[in-house]
């Protein structure tokens, strides 16, 4: 039975990054901006070049890093 997203809207709301649509795109200008400060306060190198997808991994693994 095939439910209408409409009517749950919230139970495709997470995806993995890998999965996403967009996700080889260049990151958002919001993502870039995070990333950096996180980077910063990380003492991690920024990298300008990643993805939708890959700068979304890097935010998470580097909110875990600083308890944020």
């Amino acid at each position: 039975m095939n439910e209408n997203p409409k009517s749950n809207p919230t139970g495709n709301a997470v995806k993995e990054p890998d999965d996403w649509v967009t996700g080889d795109e260049a990151m958002t200008g919001a993502q870039a901006s995070y990333l950096k400060t996180l980077c910063e306060e990380a003492g991690e190198e920024f990298d300008p070049d990643l993805t939708k997808a890959e700068a979304s991994e890097k935010i998470d693994a580097l909110q875990v890093k600083s308890d944020r």
